[in-house]
């Protein structure tokens, strides 16, 4: 099986990191298909990154602003019976492209999704920052397998799934992800999401695959590491879902978040208390934080709910 790797873009503000993540794509021991750059309305870029990468296929998104629209619009022009996106901050480890690709051997498998760690920009995790929490700056978090496992959906900056599948659901719906609007306003999310559950209602015994050995890194700035934006991503996330559960339903749209919810979470803020006891002073920061993040997850998800049933009213 063949891959083209899609990378969507939208800022020069990001050309460094654009650059590093198409080198640690062209440095993959298993050599892509194909190199996908889909510039989200911004016809300056995207000159500069024709120019700039000639072997690569640079392309303007032609369908609805934002990530989801330039996610469809990479999948349109893929050839490679495989589509692997790499979120434009992020690198890739030399070995991830061949561990996605490993993981379609599996019998009945339509996506596949990587393990994804965080770059902090100060050089080290926040010692109040729970890695229950890790999903809020893009990334693996505790209560995910630690190994190859089924999942019930795949993080969207390091996934990969069979193109023709993707076409044949319909592709990633706009209005749930990120958009330039969202961008200024809320870290909107969870597109991916709505996709995974989508395609495994439509097509019963999908199987989405977590494979830990498609490593990439994930860059986190310096504003995302504080916790004023911890608690607006947690927000936006229950935002984010309630949007989700309007599409596929309330049952497949929350089963993973309550799991984490009555489990996962309880167990990280006790360990949290637990390491303040011994000594560790940022114990404590971890466990509050794990309720502070509940807490405005849950906030958003009622607004959010709230909001679309006004909405229809």
């Amino acid at each position: 099986m063949n891959t083209s790797v899609v990378i969507c873009v939208y800022t020069e503000d990001r050309w460094e990191d654009i650059r590093q993540a198409v080198e640690s794509v062209e440095s993959q021991t298993r050599p892509a298909h194909e190199l996908i750059l889909v510039v989200d309305h911004n016809p300056d870029l995207h000159l500069k990154l024709k120019r700039e990468y000639p072997r690569a296929i640079v392309v303007e998104n032609t369908h609805e602003q934002g990530l989801s629209g330039g996610k469809n619009t990479g999948v349109a022009t893929a050839t490679g019976e495989i589509v692997a996106f790499l979120d434009d901050d992020a690198v890739a480890d030399r070995g991830w492209l061949e561990a996605l690709e490993e993981g379609f051997q599996n019998p009945g498998v339509v996506g596949v999704g990587g393990r994804t760690d965080p770059l902090w920009a100060s050089g080290r995790r926040p010692r109040w920052f729970p890695y229950e929490f890790d999903w809020t700056v893009g990334c693996t978090y505790r209560g995910m397998p630690s190994v190859r496992a089924p999942i019930r959906n795949v993080m969207g900056g390091n996934a990969a799934f069979l193109r023709d599948v993707v076409s044949e659901v319909g592709g990633f719906h706009s209005g749930i992800g990120r958009s330039v609007q969202g961008r200024k306003s809320r870290p909107l999310g969870c597109e991916e999401t709505e996709f995974c559950i989508r395609l495994s209602q439509r097509k019963p015994g999908s199987v989405m695959l977590f494979e830990p050995r498609a490593v990439i890194g994930h860059k986190v700035p310096g504003p995302r590491e504080r916790f004023r934006y911890f608690r607006s991503r947690c927000y936006a996330e229950g935002l984010s879902k309630a949007l989700v559960t309007r599409e596929v339903g309330t049952q497949d749209g929350l089963a993973s978040e309550r799991a984490h919810a009555l489990k996962t979470l309880p167990l990280g803020a006790l360990r949290g208390l637990g390491e303040a006891l011994r000594g560790d002073a940022g114990g404590i920061g971890r466990a509050g934080a794990i309720v502070i993040g509940l807490a405005w997850t849950t906030w958003g998800y009622v607004m959010g709910s709230a909001r679309l049933r006004w909405a229809r009213s």
